[in-house]
């Protein structure tokens, strides 16, 4: 018999978030300061006290690398059962890092550019 170790019948949000968290090799102090957000929320995340917002949920996976449907019902690109997991060397999981940061980054960016062209907009119809 095998068991699905992150369905939505098994695992709740919480525990697929620290999943990805120990699969990225993380703390949750670090986990929670690339997030943006104050220790104590992730671990309520963690331990099901509460949930993180859309915005967040959508950071969580990029960082986590696993997809948002994964981090809410255990379905799609997500992290193998801890039966499977290999470990992997300092230097990949450093590029893995840098590789979660840009996203990151350029998920920020895109969301600035945005607010900069409805300012820029909106200035524009008043002349």
């Amino acid at each position: 018999m095998t068991t699905d170790w992150y369905s939505d019948d098994t695992a709740t949000l919480g525990d697929r978030i620290a999943a990805g968290r120990d699969a990225s090799g993380m703390t949750q102090s670090q986990l929670a300061k690339r997030v943006g957000v104050k220790l104590t929320t992730l671990r309520s995340w963690e331990n099901d006290t509460s949930e993180p917002r859309a915005n967040r949920l959508s950071m969580l996976a990029g960082i986590l690398n696993v997809s948002v449907m994964w981090l809410l019902t255990g379905e799609g690109e997500g992290v193998g059962n801890p039966d499977d997991v290999q470990e992997l060397s300092p230097e990949v999981t450093d590029i893995l890092s840098e590789i979660r940061d840009l996203r990151v980054e350029m998920r920020d960016t895109t969301d600035r550019l945005g607010r900069l062209e409805k300012k820029l907009r909106a200035k524009l119809k008043e002349i």
